[in-house]
């Protein structure tokens, strides 16, 4: 995929995300898909495992939203840098620690990598400011 194909694929991708279609979301993804947040460590593998992730995160930021800044979309692959919002409303576990939710809203940045294969995600690698998150929810004074 290259090109306005590719474009359009990747702005449905993004609506499902916003419209919180989780469905829509693992149907995009390759059987084999992998979904890895290098901020959290959470790799999952498979339409199953990234469906109960991506629930997982929608349970936490039940109103998250994403603005895409930067998109760069060429040859089965998308970069894209994004700005998320939402509001803590859910248990958060990171590394075997529960945080109950706080109820303050954060803004908070990241970027995407996304290849393509056979027109669908075959990878999402997600590398978000975590430090800001946690900040913005009153976990950490750095």
């Amino acid at each position: 995929m290259n090109g306005p194909e590719l474009q359009e694929f990747i702005d449905r991708y993004n609506r499902a995300w916003n419209d919180h279609d989780v469905d829509a979301i693992v149907e995009m993804h390759t059987d084999d898909s992998v979904f890895e947040n290098h901020t959290t460590g959470d790799v999952n593998v498979g339409r199953e495992a990234i469906g109960t992730a991506i629930r997982g995160i929608f349970t936490v930021f039940p109103d998250l939203r994403f603005e895409t800044r930067r998109a760069y979309i060429r040859d089965d692959l998308v970069v894209q840098e994004w700005t998320a919002q939402g509001t803590h409303l859910g248990k958060m576990s990171r590394a075997g620690l529960e945080v109950e939710p706080t109820g303050k809203s954060v803004e908070y940045r990241g970027m995407d990598v996304i290849p393509i294969a056979n027109g669908l995600v075959a990878r999402k690698d997600v590398y978000s400011d975590g430090v800001t998150l946690l900040r913005q929810l009153g976990l950490t004074s750095i």
